[in-house]
């Protein structure tokens, strides 16, 4: 459950999309790493908060108790400590490991691709942050997949606004993850979760209500600068500090249409200790269907200070900002694009089909293909002595393959190659 077999036409299209992302990545100058599938159990565990009852754990394996990985970002931290490295813009794409509930038709998988883009490094504050929100846009306007917008808030704001509505330290991780369905629930049955079943009280639970719902852009960040509890929060006001700055950021890339601070943001992650981002599909523009498709999600990411000193013996810090696509909810959405438009997919790269038009002629087929793939061409042939000219032609429309370089016995004797635009019929003597 859970997983699937990709057939050719989603592999070429599921290829089509990461080259997209990647090119955007490099443009960005991120070099690529890799990392193993199993990590020890111990690294993976106390990194998730409330989702780590979705890590796959293996049985004991010849002395280690091992894990498969959850996410892309646990793994890179855990490189940079056992490596020393203090300083790396690094994007990695690979599979990862969850044991949710499947729900295949809204691209949700219990083995799924991440294609994550980070920074790791000291350097001045918003900068690779904001780096990281423009790369989202890039990629996401690259793909026209619609209208999109792209929430930001920052974790030390949530934090302020907790303080200052009287809710215990200890109780800020819970409360963040019943924020964090704002998006999915409306706000009644969010405040109903956290004084029924997180313990808070009704007044909490209210003056949380009041900031929570709202959100804006830079003229929010200075109304809440101004907020008579929130500006002698130290927390809040570094994040609104540094909020301000983002947007300054921002509004030079030219970016801030797409762009809402919005204070519902808290990202389920217990490893966030600044900004947090997440893009969202505004609709889906389809005719026939009355309801626009949500997909939510389809990047996400943010600052995560501490998580490189939980793996360095001497507690050493790395601070890292990053993001990651949701590269299969963009798959399923392309994929359903597809299907509607009718649209076919070359499934591969084939330039030529080398053809015979009569008989006793496959040595000659032989002998040329081997000179093209010799030069770099991509060829192909049908692996029959003597095939009819028809059914070979036939094939490079099916496959949609472009040329086929045709060799009888009248172009042998001539010592040339008839060349065929399949589509256009028109032939040319080389």
């Amino acid at each position: 459950q859970g997983t699937r077999d990709n057939p050719p036409a989603q592999t070429a299209l599921r290829d089509r999309l990461l080259a997209a992302v990647v090119a955007c990545f490099k443009r960005h100058g991120a070099a690529a790493i890799d990392t193993p599938v199993l990590e020890l159990r111990e690294t993976l565990t106390g990194k998730y908060g409330e989702e780590a009852k979705l890590i796959y754990e293996l049985q004991d394996q010849g002395g280690e108790l091992l894990a498969l990985r959850y996410d892309l970002t646990v793994p890179f931290a855990r490189y940079l400590a056992m490596n020393k490295i203090t300083n790396m813009k690094r994007y990695h794409i690979a599979k990862v490991y969850r044991r949710d509930n499947p729900a295949t038709t809204r691209g949700r998988y219990r083995e799924f691709y991440q294609c994550d883009f980070d920074i790791a490094g000291q350097f001045d504050p918003m900068i690779p942050d904001a780096e990281c929100l423009k790369i989202v846009h890039e990629i996401l306007s690259d793909l026209q997949l619609g209208d999109f917008l792209i929430k930001v808030n920052d974790r030390r704001i949530l934090n302020g606004v907790f303080s200052v509505c009287g809710i215990p330290e200890s109780k800020f991780i819970t409360t963040c993850s019943v924020v964090d369905k704002l998006d999915k629930m409306p706000w009644e049955e969010v405040r109903s979760e956290m004084v029924g079943e997180k313990g808070l009280s009704p007044e909490a639970a209210d003056r949380i209500g009041e900031y929570v719902q709202l959100h804006g852009g830079l003229e929010l960040i200075e109304q809440l600068l101004q907020d008579p509890k929130l500006s002698q929060n130290k927390l809040a006001k570094e994040g609104l500090g540094d909020m301000k700055l983002l947007f300054e950021y921002l509004t030079l890339f030219g970016i801030t249409g797409k762009i809402s601070f919005d204070l519902s943001l808290a990202r389920g992650l217990d490893y966030y200790t600044g900004v947090i981002f997440e893009a969202v599909l505004l609709q889906q523009e389809n005719d026939r269907v009355e309801k626009p498709v949500s997909v939510g999600s389809v990047a996400g990411g943010g600052r995560y200070d501490g998580l490189v000193g939980m793996f360095d013996p001497k507690g050493r810090k790395v601070p890292c900002v990053g993001v990651s696509i949701g590269i299969e909810r963009i798959f399923s959405i392309l994929e359903q694009r597809v299907k509607a438009s009718g649209e076919k997919i070359r499934t591969t790269e084939t330039q030529v089909l080398v053809a015979t038009p009569q008989k006793h002629l496959l040595a000659a087929r032989l002998k040329l293909i081997s000179e093209l793939w010799d030069a770099g061409i991509k060829a192909e042939m049908l692996y029959k002595k003597d095939p009819k000219l028809l059914k070979q032609l036939q094939y490079c429309e099916d496959t949609g393959i472009p040329l086929a370089a045709i060799v009888g016995e009248q172009e042998l004797t001539d010592g040339v190659v008839k060349l065929r635009d399949v589509a256009t019929r028109e032939e040319v003597r080389m």
